[in-house]
């Protein structure tokens, strides 16, 4: 029996999910011209970046077995349809100017869609690249990471050209044709997928791990470790984004402008980071490319820390971007290499439960820390700090990752 579906196609298809849903990157854009034309405060408008998080880590975490079961096609047309009506809910929201609906819409429907979309090509892509799993994770999870560089742009011209609550409805309703389209297409592979030369069968590896429920993983101290290490890399990378711009102002004295063209590249290294260290850790495994993660984070953090130089301070802070949107890239291909691909979806969707939580953790813990000492400084060395502990972790999972 032939393929009946191009292999780079259905990560075309991730991608147009993915880089959909990845819009909610680009969510500061709106932050000022939602307070300016509601009347919200900051801390307002923040809550409803954080619900969307915060949904999206318990959505995943929970409907992940669903995901399995439904398949791919069908989950994705569950995603475009949460997301779609949390976009265009928005909208009403905003016209209505109720901040409970705002709520409602983006944060909790909309995240949703998010939890459910990110989760839905991720097992289908490792199935289709066997001997690829991190460039193929990769690939899509990259298009969450630059979404907000196409976002951003384009909804600044659509606010400033059709007003606030036409950018959602014109946005909802591309997003919602993408991801429609993006589902239809995606299914896993009726047989093992042929090699990168397209003219043989990819050999089985007598060493693929067992295929793993996801209650059987959830009984293995692996994932608890997996989770940890995961939540760890999110809320110390989240934190320091959700301040990069005012602490370059504040510590090396960067020109607003200086700090947004910073922010920009901050994006494009996201995305790039995650498609770089997970086709990097096809080679050297995902063991040593955790370990290396948290080895760069703590120096860099501790430096970033006491630093003055604006030079070094952006090279530390592109530095820890890579490593922020790497782990997430590797992931899945870290759970798959020891829990096999048999409910993926379902294990990976409990491990971002980590990304919900710490989505609320990482801003809240360094604004804390910020207001009691005055300086970022602190917060830094702690997160510096809490990578000590993951990096053990990385190395204990190095020789024991294989389950006994």
């Amino acid at each position: 029996m032939q393929q009946t579906k191009n292999r780079w196609l259905i990560v075309l298809a991730a991608i147009g999910i993915h880089i959909s849903i990845g819009s909610v990157y680009a969510w500061s854009v709106l932050t000022r011209p939602i307070m300016e034309a509601m009347g919200f405060t900051l801390q307002q408008v923040t809550w409803t970046f954080s619900l969307a998080i915060l949904f999206l880590g318990t959505s995943a975490g929970f409907l992940g077995t669903y995901v399995e079961r439904f398949g791919p096609r069908k989950s994705g047309l569950i995603a475009a349809a949460f997301f779609g009506s949390g976009m265009l809910g928005t909208a009403y929201a905003l016209s209505q100017h109720s901040l409970m609906l705002l709520y409602l819409f983006y944060g909790v429907i909309g995240g949703i869609g998010l939890g459910t979309g990110y989760i839905t090509p991720v097992s289908t892509l490792v199935k289709w690249f066997p001997n690829n799993r991190g460039l193929a994770t990769g690939l899509a999870i990259m298009g969450f990471g630059f979404a907000s560089l196409i976002a951003g742009p384009v909804m600044q011209l659509l606010i400033a050209q059709y007003g606030l609550v036409q950018n959602f409805i014109i946005m909802g309703c591309a997003y919602v044709v993408v991801m429609v389209c993006s589902a239809l297409y995606l299914e896993p592979p009726k047989q093992a997928p042929i090699t990168s030369n397209g003219t043989h069968k990819v050999q089985i590896n007598a060493n693929q791990p067992k295929q793993y429920t996801c209650k059987e993983a959830m009984k293995t101290w692996q994932f608890y470790a997996l989770w940890w290490i995961f939540f760890t890399n999110i809320t110390c990378g989240i934190g320091l984004l959700a301040v990069a711009s005012p602490m370059a102002q504040e510590v090396i004295k960067m020109s607003p402008m200086a700090a947004a063209s910073m922010v920009g590249i901050i994006g494009l290294l996201n995305g790039g980071g995650r498609i770089v260290w997970s086709t990097i850790s096809d080679y050297i495994g995902r063991r040593n490319t955790y370990i290396a993660f948290f080895a760069i984070e703590i120096v860099a953090f501790y430096l970033l820390a006491g630093v003055s130089d604006s030079f070094m301070f952006q090279v530390l802070i592109f530095l820890i971007v890579t490593c922020y949107g790497g782990g997430f890239s590797c992931m899945p291909a870290y759970l798959s290499d020891i829990y096999g691909t048999k409910q993926l979806s379902a294990i990976h969707g409990r491990i971002l439960t980590a990304w919900g939580l710490a989505g609320i953790a990482g801003p809240l813990l360094l604004s804390q820390l910020y207001e009691r000492t005055h300086s970022y400084s602190m917060a830094l060395y702690f997160f510096s700090a809490c990578f000590v502990l993951s990096l053990a972790l990385a190395i204990v999972l190095k020789f024991k990752a294989t389950i006994e």
